[in-house]
C-alpha cells in the first residue's frame, strides 16, 4: 500500500491515497478483447460463410435487445451464454457490441480472472470467465451479477483495527467510522461516502488505512475525459472511488460504503435508449 502524491494549485505535493492496480490487471482491463476484435473486419467482409452463420447471433442480440428495453436498474440481470455459438457469430456480436469505455476485472477462488467489458450501448456488457471464448456471455443490466457476488461473498464481514504505527494523527476515527458504517449498511440504504481528499491525514495515516481494509477481488477502470477507479476493497461494503484528470492526477479520492457505487451502474433512462440503438444495429446485421 501506499500514499501517493497530488500537485495541488498552489503546486505543492499533498498526500493522497491510492489503491494499487495490479499491471497484469490493467493488461488484462486495456487489452482484453484485441484478440476478438482485430479479425472481426475481415470475418465480416467473408461475407458467404458469415451469412450462413449470422442467425443465431442476430437472435441472441435481438434477445438482449427486448431485454434492455424492459430493464431497470434495481432488477435481476439476464445472461446469454455464447458457448453453443461458432467463432464468427461471436466475432459478430464482438463487432456489433464493440467496446465502451467500462473495463474491468473480477478476481475468483480458483486464481482465474472474470473479464468485463461494457459494450458501446450502456447497461449490456460483456463477461469471460477465465480464458477460453466458449465461457463467455452478454449481460443486461446495470453491473454484472459478478461483480456483486465478489464484493459480496469474497470479502470480510469485519474491520480489524490494530495499533496504528508512529506517526499517525487522525486515522482511528476514520477507520472506526468506516466499521460502524459497513456494519449497519443494508441493500436500499444510501451509500456514506468519505472523502479522503479533504480530511486531514498524512501518508502514514492513508498507508496505514489501506493496510486495514485491504484489496478486494474487484476492480473497474472507466476511461472518458478522464479516468475513474472502482475497486471492492477487502472490506464488505467498502469501496475506494477515485478520479484522475486528464493527465492521471487524483482529483477526488473517496472511500465509499454502501452497493457497488452508483458511478459503475448504467442508469435506468439507458437501457431503453441501448435497446433502440441495438435494434437498429441488427438491421444492419439481418439485411
Amino acid at each position: 500500500m501506499k500514499a501517493a502524491a497530488r500537485v495541488g494549485s498552489d503546486g505543492a505535493e499533498q498526500a493522497v491515497s491510492e489503491f494499487p492496480l495490479g499491471l497484469k490487471s490493467l493488461d488484462v482491463i486495456h487489452g482484453g478483447l484485441t484478440t476478438v476484435v482485430a479479425p472481426v473486419k475481415c470475418a465480416w467482409r467473408d461475407g458467404d460463410e458469415l451469412a450462413r452463420d449470422r442467425a443465431n447471433a442476430v437472435a441472441l442480440l435481438s434477445k438482449a435487445a427486448a431485454a434492455a428495453g424492459g430493464q431497470r436498474g434495481g432488477a435481476r440481470t439476464q445472461l446469454y451464454g455464447l458457448a453453443n455459438l461458432s467463432d464468427l457469430e461471436r466475432t459478430l456480436i464482438a463487432e456489433v457490441l464493440g467496446e465502451g469505455e467500462v473495463a474491468g476485472v473480477v478476481a475468483l477462488p480458483d486464481g482465474s480472472l472474470a473479464q468485463i467489458w461494457e459494450s458501446v450501448l450502456a447497461g449490456i456488457w460483456r463477461v469471460r470467465i477465465g480464458t477460453e471464448p466458449a465461457h463467455e456471455y452478454v449481460e443486461v443490466g446495470a453491473i454484472p451479477q459478478i461483480v456483486r457476488r465478489a464484493a459480496t461473498d469474497l470479502t470480510s464481514t469485519d474491520l480489524v483495527i490494530a495499533a496504528p504505527p508512529d506517526g499517525a494523527m487522525n486515522v482511528l476515527p476514520v477507520l472506526a467510522e468506516i466499521r460502524e458504517r459497513a456494519r449497519a449498511w443494508r441493500s436500499g440504504m444510501r451509500a456514506h461516502v468519505i472523502n479522503l481528499t479533504l480530511l486531514p491525514m498524512n501518508a502514514v495515516d492513508l498507508a496505514f488505512l489501506h493496510e486495514s481494509v485491504g484489496n478486494g477481488p474487484t476492480q473497474l477502470v472507466f476511461r472518458g475525459y478522464g479516468t475513474c477507479r472502482v475497486q471492492a476493497t477487502g472490506i464488505r461494503n467498502v469501496w475506494s472511488v477515485q478520479f484522475f484528470n486528464s493527465t492521471d492526477n487524483i482529483i477526488l479520492d473517496t472511500l465509499e460504503v454502501g452497493g457497488v457505487p452508483i458511478v459503475a451502474l448504467a442508469a435506468d433512462e439507458d437501457f431503453e435508449d441501448s435497446a433502440e440503438r441495438l435494434r437498429e444495429m441488427i438491421e444492419v446485421y439481418a439485411t
